[in-house]
């Protein structure tokens, strides 16, 4: 299983790295970079999941509520782990606690773990976090701010597309209408675009900066979203009374790292980026030990 970890995560810290050093060297545009994300990419890949993944609607709801309620606690927990922070390091630790990586590497980790029945289950879970992240994170940047109403905070969600998209994208299965050849290939060809420039953005930030400065701070978010994701999905699971592996694909995606979308969000609403991207570092860099762990406990999990 490390093994396989390792072949997960050796990618994501190449494509970062890459990232890194172009940013040392050359002046980039990072918020150009995550506008093509944000706006363009990441649509993109929500349409291509959700038109392509077989989905049950009685396990999606219920893996979906499973998400909602994980997520809103480890939020909260972030928030917690922030009293006492100026505001925009509290909010953005409650980001990088309540967004994780299910994703690029949630999935492929749930698919060595339980083969293919796991990996359906794990893609359920992706989804719901996909769509999740992109009202979760505009509400934590900006709900609650002086300057902003809850008007505006719901313009804030309203204006990023991958919502809309999602909601287009359901429509069409519920119909089960199919794009042309030719527009699925477009949207394929963008979706596979969207991971790797998320990464690079990730790489692109700690170039520009710098490695993060290791405060109270970055560790408590990585010990949150380590550590503290696990136990909750697990409490929330049982909560709702799933069953064993649904219970057990849960556990092992709250244990995943902080996602790099937390950033990419936190650029887009002039949040501190600094303390997401130190902690979705530190807790990528971590997660090949607690993920082992993890999955090494997960049998017991009834």
């Amino acid at each position: 299983m490390l093994t396989a970890l390792t072949n997960v995560l050796l990618p994501v810290i190449l494509v970062a790295g890459l990232g890194a050093l172009l940013a040392s060297r050359f002046p980039i545009d990072q918020q150009s970079i995550s506008r093509i994300t944000l706006y363009l990419l990441s649509p993109a890949l929500v349409l291509d999941v959700v038109l392509k993944t077989p989905v049950q609607a009685g396990e999606a709801l219920q893996l979906g509520t499973a998400y909602l309620l994980t997520s809103l606690l480890c939020l909260a927990l972030g928030w917690l782990f922030g009293w006492g922070r100026p505001d925009a390091e509290r909010r953005s630790l409650s980001a990088a606690v309540g967004i994780w990586n299910s994703g690029n590497m949630g999935l492929p980790i749930a698919l060595f773990t339980f083969g293919q029945a796991g990996f359906e289950r794990a893609t359920l879970l992706f989804l719901a976090s996909f769509v999740g992240m992109y009202v979760f994170g505009p509400l934590v940047y900006t709900l609650g701010r002086p300057s902003t109403d809850l008007r505006a905070a719901v313009g804030g969600i309203a204006r990023l597309p991958a919502l809309w998209v999602a909601l287009l994208a359901v429509i069409l299965r519920a119909l089960h209408l199919t794009l042309p050849e030719g527009l699925s290939r477009g949207v394929s060809l963008l979706s596979q675009a969207t991971l790797p420039m998320v990464l690079l953005a990730l790489g692109l930030q700690l170039g520009a900066g710098g490695w993060p400065r290791l405060t109270q701070s970055l560790w408590l978010g990585t010990a949150g979203r380590l550590i503290g994701g696990p136990l909750i999905g697990y409490a929330a699971g049982k909560a709702l009374g799933l069953d064993a592996q649904n219970l057990q694909v849960l556990v092992l995606s709250a244990s995943m790292p902080t996602a790099v979308n937390a950033l990419l969000i936190a650029r887009e609403y002039g949040a501190d980026t600094d303390t997401v991207a130190g902690v979705a570092t530190l807790s990528t860099l971590g997660s090949v030990l607690t993920i082992a762990a993890i999955v090494t406990l997960l049998p017991r999990l009834h």
